[in-house]
């Protein structure tokens, strides 16, 4: 079972990378953000400086990574990656950072995992680029002060609001992304099809975008389902009925509504009378983690105008009463769950 998991996501990283533009001129959409990071690398090109720091947030799947890698390729360094929780001791951090070259760029997602003791240590490294080591224990302990090239640290973050003040404000760019427009996602998925080998029509491509709750990485992913389909069904062309058939298949209602999405507003709905409810409970309800619902699900159902979230829980409007087909029911008191 862990194997093909393991073989699972090793699969969807390959097709995620082979789909990833390399440049800003391939990155769709956060046009203000490309802006800026355009400009950033050109004058410190010209200035012959590294970059400075960089910080990405916003939900999975954005582009986050990236545009990590398209600064590397821009400022043409070598981008080391790593994540927070994998960087357990400050010993990690002290090897990845010392055998750094000048210029490299070290790229840490879900940098807000990252260790307390960890953390620290990245504040002298970030600002006067040395480390501070300290070698033996109790009287003979001493502190040896290790220079590191001039590097830039780019890291991304799903909570920006875990990460420490003193961190967050040694980021020179900081840098939310947005949600997509289904505009800009028919383009992604156009220019991901071509890189495929698979035929989309404008209607296919919008069909698959209105289903993406305005993210790439589930435009691609559901790309990657339509696709199939198409093949078996369709002699490989996606046109707007092939797309439509193939979503329905997959549970996914032509307004991005998943099978989880819908199983959290009916909790809600049917089983407290449309809330409020704590997320606790929803949790139980639906048979799936606090974090993960608050995290992969929520963003998108209170974007949109489902859910809202109040100090006794979470409730749901009227129109996820609409969507889910039930009628609305007057509530005689809150409940506080």
């Amino acid at each position: 079972m862990t194997e093909r998991k393991s073989d699972e996501l090793n699969r969807s990283t390959a097709f995620d990378n082979r789909l990833r533009p390399t440049d800003f001129e391939g990155f769709v959409g956060q046009e203000k953000i490309r802006d800026r990071l355009m400009l950033a690398v050109r004058a410190a090109k010209d200035r012959g400086e590294s970059l400075d720091h960089v910080l990405f947030s916003g939900p999975p799947g954005l582009g986050k990574t990236t545009l990590s890698y398209i600064l590397g390729e821009a400022m043409g360094a070598n981008v080391k990656t790593t994540s927070g929780p994998v960087i357990t001791k400050p010993g990690d951090l002290a090897g990845l950072l010392t055998s750094l070259e000048p210029g490299d760029i070290v790229f840490i997602d879900e940098i807000h995992r990252l260790a307390k003791t960890v953390e620290e240590y990245l504040y002298s490294a970030m600002e006067d680029y040395a480390i501070d080591i300290v070698l033996d224990q109790g009287p003979n302990a001493r502190s040896v002060r290790l220079d590191l090239p001039r590097f830039t640290l780019v890291g991304a973050t799903t909570r920006i609001g875990l990460i420490a003040s003193p961190l967050r404000a040694r980021f020179g760019l900081v840098n939310r992304l947005s949600y997509y427009e289904p505009a800009e996602l028919a383009e992604i998925v156009r220019r991901s099809a071509a890189k495929l080998g698979v035929d989309v029509d404008d209607d296919g491509a919008a069909e698959i975008a209105r289903r993406s709750r305005g993210t790439p990485r589930i435009a691609n992913n559901l790309l990657r389902r339509v696709r199939d389909y198409a093949q078996v069904n369709a002699g490989n062309f996606i046109t707007g009925e092939v797309a439509k058939a193939s979503l329905t298949l997959l549970e996914i209602d032509p307004n991005g509504l998943d099978e989880m999405d819908r199983r959290v507003l009916e909790t809600i709905c049917a089983k407290f009378g449309g809330g409020p409810v704590g997320l606790s409970t929803i949790a139980v309800s639906v048979g799936e983690e606090p974090d993960t619902i608050e995290e992969a699900y929520e963003p998108f159902l209170i974007m949109e105008g489902y859910l809202e979230r109040t100090p006794k829980g979470r409730v749901a409007t009227a129109l996820a009463w609409e969507r889910i087909g039930l009628k609305p029911v007057s509530r005689q008191g809150e409940l506080n769950l």
